[in-house]
């Protein structure tokens, strides 16, 4: 593997293991259990469940590590949500939840549930990233115990290639102890990766001089993803989002429409080279080898996890289906 290819293997790993890191936020047992500490609707259990690592955070700093969120719908949960929970019980309630969808995802057969596939608005088919079509063409929806362990080992390896200067939440999730079963683990070390890349990808934003909004406004732009289900679960108002759009089209990065510009779609292009260059660490150390196979792995877990309707697609990310 040479440096040049390790970019793109980044890329592959992400949006493999995306779908299993995402039953957090889209299966219903972390609901559940964000209902049972108390916290009230979906957005102070999103909020309380994924910065929890990190401690009672007030809102300003909250606001910072959510970087494409509106503040507002940052501080209707944070610092409110403390006074009927705990970080530590949040962060153990996240785990047994994701463990028991998991769980779940492994021995359903897809579709049994009688649950629709998740579809948050509309959009457009996404271009296929490299190497994603023969990723999913090769991957049959079964997982067994023995790969379960295989690719938590994988991804626990992967995990110690994680650099954790300037990202404070994947460096808040690589401090919690590990769980004691596969499917805890699991989740875990995808929580972490994901984090690290996350954490990398605002690095990148800012560097290119956008704003939380703007990288927003400018992913809508390039139409692999709706206005509809960024805005409407970001939080942003018309004014916010118009504002954005103006601010852009100044640059010359959207057009007087809101579509992309070739400037523009230059610009995402290096915003997103530059994310997946920060997100090498974990992939140099597994190889080209274990990238690979670890991809194979968590594709096949991460299509049970779509076709049970545990992960929406088309999603705020920009994840196909696995």
């Amino acid at each position: 593997m040479t440096t040049s290819e390790m970019p793109a293997l980044a890329r592959r790993l992400w949006r493999a293991v995306e779908p299993i890191h995402g039953v957090a936020y889209y299966a219903p047992e972390p609901a559940e259990a964000s209902r049972s500490l108390g916290l009230v609707g979906y957005w102070m259990g999103y909020f309380v469940g994924r910065l929890a690592p990190v401690g009672p955070l007030d809102a300003p700093a909250a606001q910072a590590l959510s970087f494409s969120f509106a503040p507002r719908r940052v501080s209707r949960a944070l610092p409110e949500a403390w006074a009927v929970t705990t970080p530590e019980k949040a962060v153990r309630a996240r785990l047994d939840a994701v463990s028991a969808a998991l769980t779940r995802a492994m021995t359903e057969v897809p579709g049994s549930s009688g649950r629709p596939p998740l579809v948050l608005g509309s959009a457009p088919a996404a271009d296929p990233e490299p190497g994603a079509a023969s990723d999913v063409d090769a991957a049959p929806p079964s997982v067994s115990r023995e790969d379960l362990a295989r690719l938590v080992e994988l991804l626990e390896g992967a995990v110690e290639g994680c650099s954790y200067e300037g990202r404070a939440l994947a460096a808040a999730w690589s401090g919690v102890p590990r769980p004691d079963d596969l499917e805890g683990r699991l989740w875990l070390a995808t929580a972490v990766l994901r984090e690290h890349r996350g954490d990398g990808h605002v690095v990148s934003v800012v560097h290119h001089g956008l704003s939380g909004l703007e990288a927003g406004v400018s992913h809508v732009a390039t139409g692999r993803v709706t206005r509809e289900i960024i805005q409407g679960t970001r939080g942003w108002t018309d004014e916010e989002w118009h504002g954005a759009e103006q601010r852009l089209a100044e640059r010359g990065v959207v057009d007087g429409d809101g579509r992309i510009t070739p400037a523009g779609r230059e610009l995402r292009e290096s915003v997103e080279a530059a994310t997946d260059r920060l997100a090498t660490g974990p992939v140099g150390r597994l190889g080209a080898e274990g990238v690979e196979e670890a991809i194979g792995l968590a594709l096949r877990l991460g299509r049970r996890i779509s076709d049970d309707g545990l992960f929406p697609v088309p999603n705020p990310i920009g994840v196909p289906r696995p």
